[in-house]
């Protein structure tokens, strides 16, 4: 037998015989409801097909158990696996995640951030865009609630809590790794409009000359407008490749994604980097993105601990909230990389 379907507080009301004002209460706290009424209404749900609704039962509360998240891009698997270790930590701490997408735009990043103020979230996590970010948004959701910056770091921007990997000791690891089994790598970059390729860039620099040997760096330059990461490691060693250059290179990416272009245009040109393979080729990369196991070869690279910035940006962030969005006491925790060592260096 259905369950008669109920759509409003009131008709709910009159269906379990209980008042609007006590069913109100009841789902914002149960505890503020006498024990006998919070029987008579789970007995009552229990007769009816009846869905609360979420922001409605959450009005009137000082909190209302939702953090807004704001990330860079939907198509990188990297900030997918990012954002389920955010929803996973906020979870298991009573939150609700709610998600926006900046899709690389700063003016759909501002309206996603007055978003999260007008719906009252407790508190925003946001991974940054880069250079071309308004940073009057992230002052404002600092300055009007608890907010923790998470991946990369604006250099401009101070007083607000980070999360994020520490780029001198990873790139510095995967550095020294190549200098170690092959020559001196080389840094394949991209447009200097992304934080964290900056820091790993300025990281790769200061390491080779630690190690006694001049930094080279290309792809500084956008290649092809619009393009993804991919796009551009393809495009920039393609180009390489067909003079002839770099073919026996240790080859150090920007990022994983930019490694992906590396590797394929090393195929086009019938290259076969790695160890293992003909010639002194090596590529590799930096995150560990989910595809670099199963790539051919197995891409060489740093993983970033995704896990750990996750729970460390959801517990720094309760932190914040717990009291009552302190600004004198900002933090940043950096997460070490770990060496990936496959077939491709």
């Amino acid at each position: 037998m259905s369950k008669p379907e109920i759509h409003t507080m009131e008709e709910l009301s009159a269906a379990i015989g209980v008042s609007r004002p006590t069913l109100s209460r009841y789902f914002q706290d149960p505890s503020k409801v006498s024990k006998s009424s919070v029987e008579r209404i789970r007995s009552g749900l229990e007769q009816v097909d009846y869905t609360p609704n979420f922001f409605a039962t959450r009005m009137n509360r000082k909190s209302t158990g939702m953090i807004g998240v704001i990330i860079p891009y939907l198509n990188d698997l990297f900030f997918t696996r990012l954002l389920e270790a955010i929803e996973r930590a906020a979870m298991r701490a009573g939150y609700t995640v709610i998600t926006q997408c900046s899709h690389a735009d700063p003016d759909i990043e501002a309206r996603a951030a007055e978003t999260f103020l007008s719906m009252n979230v407790d508190g925003a996590v946001v991974a940054p865009l880069g250079n071309h970010s308004d940073l009057k948004v992230y002052e404002r959701l600092n300055s009007r609630l608890p907010f923790v910056l998470m991946d990369s770091r604006p250099a401009r921007l101070s007083q607000v809590d980070f999360v994020g990997t520490d780029h001198v000791q990873s790139t510095g690891i995967i550095t020294e790794y190549l200098n170690r089994v092959g020559g001196p790598p080389v840094f394949l970059a991209m447009p200097r409009v992304n934080f964290n390729a900056l820091e790993r860039e300025a990281a790769y620099i200061a390491k080779m000359e630690e190690l006694g040997h001049e930094p080279v760096i290309i792809g500084t330059e956008e290649v092809d407008a619009g393009g993804y990461f991919e796009a551009h490691g393809l495009a920039v060693l393609n180009a390489y490749f067909s003079k002839g250059e770099f073919i026996n290179s240790s080859i150090l990416c920007a990022n994983d994604r930019v490694a992906i272009g590396a590797l394929r245009a090393a195929a086009h040109h019938g290259l076969e980097p790695g160890t293992l393979r003909q010639g002194g080729l090596r590529i590799a990369g930096h995150d560990d993105y989910p595809l670099c196991p199963f790539l051919i070869p197995t891409l060489t690279t740093v993983a970033q601990n995704v896990e750990a910035i996750g729970q460390a940006a959801i517990d720094r962030l309760i932190e914040k909230l717990r009291a009552e969005n302190s600004q004198d006491n900002q933090t940043v925790q950096l997460m070490d990389g770990v060496l990936k060592i496959r077939e491709s260096a």
